[in-house]
């Protein structure tokens, strides 16, 4: 994980910094790697057409490496909150544009088809989902004045689907232990996270970027497992 932390940040400035740091890294890619990036498409290219001439009615992605990588850097990132997410999941269902496997309700957690449906279909551009409910999110989360929704957002792209996620930090060692207490969480654990708050510290935000989804993302790669350097799999996780 690449995990940046800003002080005095706010939910603007920590989705202000997602995007450039995404747009960064792609632009150097596409500035530094155009030999691999040929390789890449071509290999695209050649697997399409191999699946069209097997099934003419196979859906591929037409757009190949390089189109995708530019139109991710160069387009300003929708921004929209988890609530207005969950209503236009409902009204595509509604409107019978798609059939989700779990139906999309406020108050869960969306999943991958959500995201990419969102990401891919509705929008076609990369997004970026913030204002989630706390319920289902980390207890040193902020909260809005709603008490419902916390300052958390992540970072949704084409083909993918969650690549960045994060949130403002409770600054507040108060409303930290009420947090902690409703969802059941003892304080004795987190007594090294508590006493960064008792004497007093800075507003701050942050997020994580999964570095493997990004190699992935830059190398057009479909399965995340292909760009995992050290596998782990059950009885070979030693570290």
């Amino acid at each position: 994980m690449i995990e940046p932390e800003i002080a005095f940040a706010d939910l603007d400035d920590n989705m202000d910094l997602a995007e450039d740091y995404l747009k960064y890294c792609l632009k150097y890619v596409l500035l530094n790697n155009d030999d691999d990036i040929a390789y890449f498409s071509a290999e695209e290219k050649r697997k399409n057409d191999a699946t069209k001439k097997a099934n003419p009615k196979a859906i591929v992605i037409e757009e190949l490496l390089k189109e995708r990588l530019e139109a991710v850097a160069n387009t300003p990132f929708k921004r929209i909150s988890y609530t207005e997410c969950i209503e236009l999941l409902e009204q595509e269902m509604k409107a019978k544009k798609v059939k989700f496997t779990e139906k999309p309700t406020w108050g869960c957690d969306m999943n991958s088809e959500h995201e990419r449906y969102l990401a891919e279909k509705v929008f076609k551009q990369p997004i970026i989902v913030f204002n989630y409910p706390k319920d289902f999110k980390a207890f040193y989360m902020k909260r809005n004045e709603d008490n419902k929704t916390v300052q958390a957002m992540d970072v949704l792209v084409p083909y993918i689907g969650e690549l960045m996620g994060g949130s403002v930090r409770e600054e507040s060692l108060e409303k930290l232990d009420q947090s902690l207490k409703e969802k059941g969480l003892p304080e004795e654990p987190y007594w090294w996270y508590r006493e960064l708050r008792m004497y007093g510290t800075q507003p701050h935000a942050g997020f994580g970027l999964g570095f493997e989804r990004l190699v992935m993302m830059c190398t057009g790669t479909e399965n995340i497992r292909d760009v995992i350097p050290f596998p782990r799999y059950p009885g070979k996780a030693e570290f």
